[in-house]
C-alpha cells in the first residue's frame, strides 16, 4: 500500500524503513531535511512539506504522524485534515492522550477524515522486533490501514482494541504496567546488590530469563545493561516520565480504580530526582523532635 509518514525521529524513521523492507510505498516527510534525505536514501518519496506529502499521494490517502505528543501533535493533524480529503485517514501513532485523540476525531469528522489513533510500543527495537500496534477507529479505517500493521507488526502484534480513543487508552496503561515492572526489577535487584553474598547481578538476570515466571523482555534488558556495566557505575540515578504514567493515575483516580503499584511506581521517579528532599529532611527533624533520634548535621546548608 502507500502510506505517507510525517516524523522520522528515532521511530518514525525506523516504521518507515520496515514499511520500506515490507514492500510498501512510502511518502516522507520532517522538519529536519537531514532525516527526510535519510529517508529518500532507504527508498522512500521525500518531500519538504505536509502540502506537498498530500499532493504527492492520490486519494483515498493513509498518512501516520509521529511527532511529539501534545500542541505537536495537535497542528500537525489538524493541518493535515485541513489538506485532506473525505475518506482519507491520520494515524497519530505517537503517545497522545486518550481524550485528545478523541476530540481530534470528532473535528476530522466533520470534514469526514477518518482518523486511527495507534498505540505504539517497541522503541529503538522495534525496527528488528516490531512495533506492538493497539489501534483504535473504525473497522473501515482499520482494515484500510491493515497491510502496514501487519508489516510493523510482529505475528500477532497488533490489534484492534476499540473506536477512536481506545488505541492510546490502552498504550496509556500499558505504560503504567511498564512502570511497575521497571520498579519491581529495579528494587528486587538493589536488594541483592545490598545483601553479604556478593551476588553476580548479571548471571542472576541471565538466569532468571530460562524458565522463572519473572521472565520478560524486561528481564533481558535488564541482564544487556548489567553486562555492559555492572555495578551501573555509569549512570545517575534520575529517572524521568514520559507522562503516559501520570495520566494513567489521573485517569485511575477519576474512575476509583485501585492502582497503587502503579502510583508508587510513578512517585518513585519523581524522588530520583530530589537531591536531599525538604521531605525528607522534615522526616529527619520529627523524629529528633518525638524521640531524640540523631539527625546528620547538613554540610553546607540548603537553599
Amino acid at each position: 500500500m502507500q502510506i505517507g509518514m510525517v516524523g522520522l525521529g528515532k521511530m518514525g524513521g525506523n516504521m518507515t524503513v520496515r514499511l520500506l523492507r515490507g514492500g510498501h510505498d512510502v511518502v516522507a516527510h520532517d522538519v529536519s531535511a537531514e532525516a527526510v534525505a535519510s529517508a529518500a536514501e532507504a527508498g522512500a518519496t521525500g518531500v519538504d512539506s505536509l502540502e506537498a506529502l498530500v499532493a504527492a499521494m492520490p486519494a483515498p490517502r493513509i498518512v501516520w504522524v509521529m511527532v511529539p505528543s501534545g500542541e505537536i501533535t495537535e497542528r500537525t493533524v489538524r493541518t493535515l485534515g485541513g489538506l485532506m480529503d473525505a475518506g482519507d485517514v491520520i494515524v497519530d501513532g505517537g503517545n497522545s492522550r486518550f481524550s485528545d485523540s478523541v476530540a481530534l476525531a470528532a473535528s476530522l469528522a466533520a470534514d469526514g477524515v477518518l482518523m486511527v489513533d495507534a498505540g505504539t510500543s517497541g522503541g529503538i527495537w522495534g525496527l528488528e522486533e516490531g512495533y506492538c500496534l493497539m489501534v483504535g477507529g473504525t473497522e473501515e479505517a482499520i482494515e484500510r490501514l491493515s497491510p502496514a500493521l501487519e508489516t510493523l507488526a510482529p505475528p500477532d502484534g497488533w490489534a484492534h482494541v476499540g473506536p477512536v480513543g481506545a488505541g492510546h487508552y490502552v498504550k496509556m496503561i500499558h505504560n503504567g504496567v511498564e512502570y511497575a515492572m521497571m520498579q519491581a526489577y529495579a528494587e528486587g535487584f538493589e536488594l541483592m546488590a545490598a545483601g553479604d553474598f556478593g551476588i553476580d547481578l548479571h548471571q542472576v538476570a541471565e538466569v532468571w530469563r530460562h524458565g522463572s515466571v519473572v521472565r520478560s523482555w524486561l528481564l533481558d534488558l535488564t541482564a544487556r545493561a548489567l553486562d555492559a556495566d555492572p555495578g551501573l557505575e555509569e549512570l545517575d540515578a534520575w529517572v524521568p516520565d514520559s507522562g503516559e504514567g501520570r495520566w494513567t493515575v489521573q485517569t485511575a483516580v477519576d474512575l476509583a480504580v485501585p492502582t497503587p503499584t502503579i502510583a508508587a511506581a510513578l512517585f518513585n521517579r519523581f524522588a530520583s530526582r530530589e537531591d536531599n528532599a525538604f521531605g525528607q529532611r522534615l522526616l529527619a527533624a520529627l523524629r529528633n523532635q518525638f524521640g531524640g533520634h540523631a539527625v546528620k548535621p547538613a554540610e553546607g546548608g540548603h537553599e
